[in-house]
């Protein structure tokens, strides 16, 4: 499981604007979550650097930085903000760029979730050496969920790769079927900071 921080989104507008970092990160660690997503862009997330390195501090959790990576300085930035992995979007990159900020966070210490919509991007992620990729099953332009399209991709991916299926995953139906799909992990922002219960939500999403 990993639990993000998120204010807002464009699709869904605010969605907790004026959550507290830091305790929010603490119930995620001490309610079960695995690792921690933290959104650092301001003008489409209401995220910021200070947002990551609040929830850093306050708890154990690895934390990945999830912004648009679009320069190697970004994926610096990363590391230097205390992240432990850095988000590369596939549809945002070419096949070049991806190659080159995967090798530049690994040999900086970073760990690097790749983001992929379809097989083209796969084969880019794949080209790069990512072992760890993540499907986002929201389109980046119309904003719907296809939960179809993470089912097809999972089939697809080689053995040794770790699979997270990112964005619309609602409750434990969804965390079944993906589960049962080949997913190792399930990134989980929205219900959760909308939740009048964090706890009881992140227990409902996890699945034996």
């Amino acid at each position: 499981m990993i639990a993000e921080i998120k204010r807002r989104s464009p699709s869904k507008g605010n969605l907790n604007p004026g959550l507290d970092a830091a305790a929010l990160a603490g119930v995620y660690e001490n309610c079960g979550a695995t690792a921690m997503s933290v959104l650092t862009d301001s003008p489409h997330f209401g995220g910021s650097v200070a947002d990551l390195q609040v929830a850093r501090d306050a708890c154990g959790l690895p934390v990945i930085r999830k912004d648009f990576t679009v320069d190697a300085r970004d994926v610096c930035d990363a590391r230097l903000m205390g992240a432990d992995c850095v988000l590369l979007i596939a549809a945002a990159l070419s096949e070049a760029e991806v190659v080159a900020f995967h090798a530049i966070a690994t040999n900086i210490g970073l760990d690097v979730l790749v983001e992929i919509h379809d097989e083209a991007e796969l084969d880019v992620a794949l080209a790069a050496g990512a072992t760890l990729i993540g499907v986002n099953q929201r389109d980046l332009v119309t904003f719907a969920v296809d939960h179809e399209r993470a089912v097809r991709m999972a089939s697809q991916m080689p053995s040794g790769v770790v699979r997270v299926a990112e964005s619309g995953v609602r409750d434990a139906d969804d965390a079944h079927s993906l589960r049962d799909a080949g997913y190792h992990a399930v990134l989980v922002g929205e219900s959760l900071v909308t939740s009048g219960d964090v706890c009881a939500s992140l227990e409902a999403l996890r699945v034996p």
